[in-house]
């Protein structure tokens, strides 16, 4: 079902920016419009996450997954510019919701069996985060954009359809969880300022999201870059396609990595691996060579997520797993927002070239403030009154 979810959105960005586009919309209202899909689910997921704390996974993924069947639907039955405003909106926040339920549910297994669980759902989102643009592009070239919309709904259908069928077994481990304490039944919420002063969680929190901003600083200075030196847009396509090629490639090898090697070794690889690539990436101009980088970056960082979810989940406190999910979440939207903004304000500054070495010094910097794993802290509170 993750996967189907993820489909919608990976498509539905596309679909929806092309779409605008095609309607008459400004480059400022598509990006906007874009910016949507990642703004909502910065401003709401810790929200999200304390809701999920009080009421389980069930409630909150019917919501999810009927936000994501509107949201792909509006656009399908209405063509303007209004209902791909209303179409973002949902989307974004249908699937920050499913996002955070599911990162929630699978975590609630055994410490082994969670990474495992994970890795499955890193696998899963590789495949729809390349399957989704394909179908939304194919989708548009040879049946148009309506058409396109109709298609990527099916896929949230589907995924209610999986949910319905699995409402008792969902219901079972809620009633589990609140049995066994990992539920704040009470709605007691404490301050989101608790769970970052716990050392531990806050940092899982930054190197999830140093890791998750070197993710979409490579989408972003890649073409800019290959722009830059004269790269066609279709050899620029490549080398993004090698970086999610890598990722799907690692993940699959990664059950077999993990029995070997440490969460946390397996993170500072990573680190160091992705800041050698940054800055080294602007000394190479052949096509073949930026492919190779790129795809050495997509194993390095395609190989961390389950790890960082695994250790999120382990440093949370009893009660507040989700809102600490939603808080991840959060960051990480916060980042897709700001990155862009902040990298073309510089670029047209510095030029693209010192981009790539700032953020591998970031990188390095980083990966040596964190070089030691983190340690269970027990003082936090599952939830104190506010």
């Amino acid at each position: 079902m993750a996967m189907l979810n993820h489909v919608a959105l990976a498509g539905g960005r596309i679909t929806t920016s092309l779409t605008a586009l095609k309607l008459g919309a400004s480059t400022l209202e598509v990006g906007t419009l874009v910016a949507i899909f990642a703004i909502m689910p910065m401003l709401l997921s810790v929200h999200t996450g304390r809701w999920i704390d009080h009421v389980g996974t069930r409630r909150p993924m019917i919501v999810g997954s009927s936000l994501l069947c509107v949201g792909a639907l509006m656009p399908f039955a209405f063509q303007t510019n209004t209902a791909l405003l209303a179409a973002a909106f949902s989307i974004g926040i249908g699937f920050m919701l499913l996002q955070v339920a599911t990162q929630d549910l699978l975590g609630t297994a055994e410490p082994t069996r969670r990474l495992r669980n994970f890795s499955w759902l890193a696998l899963s989102q590789s495949v729809s985060g390349f399957s989704g643009p394909l179908i939304a592009g194919l989708s548009i070239d040879h049946l148009g954009s309506r058409m396109a919309f109709g298609l990527l709904a099916l896929a949230p259908i589907a995924s209610a359809a999986g949910l319905y069928i699995l409402r008792r077994p969902l219901r079972h481990i809620d009633a589990t969880m609140f049995r066994g304490g990992l539920r704040n039944r009470a709605g007691k919420q404490g301050k989101m300022l608790d769970l970052l002063a716990a050392p531990a969680l806050r940092q899982v929190l930054l190197v999830n999201t140093l890791l998750s901003s070197a993710w979409d600083t490579h989408l972003f200075v890649v073409p800019v870059y290959g722009t830059h030196i004269g790269l066609s847009a279709t050899t620029i396509g490549v080398i993004l396609a090698a970086f999610s090629t890598a990722t799907f490639v690692i993940r699959l090898f990664l059950p077999m990595i993990q029995r070997h090697v440490q969460p946390w070794n397996l993170v500072r690889a990573t680190i160091i691996t992705a800041a050698t690539d940054f800055s080294i990436y602007p000394f190479f101009s052949e096509a073949s060579s930026l492919a190779g980088l790129s795809f050495v970056l997509g194993l390095a960082l395609g190989s961390c997520q389950p790890s960082m979810l695994s250790l999120l989940h382990q440093h949370s406190p009893a009660g507040r797993v989700a809102e600490a999910s939603g808080l991840r979440i959060s960051f990480i939207s916060a980042s897709q927002v700001c990155l862009p903004l902040t990298f073309g304000a510089l670029g047209a500054v510095i030029g693209i070239t010192p981009l790539f070495w700032a953020y591998a010094a970031c990188m390095a910097l980083g990966g040596w403030f964190n070089r030691q794993p983190p340690q269970a802290t027990p003082t936090l509170t599952p939830a104190s009154p506010s």
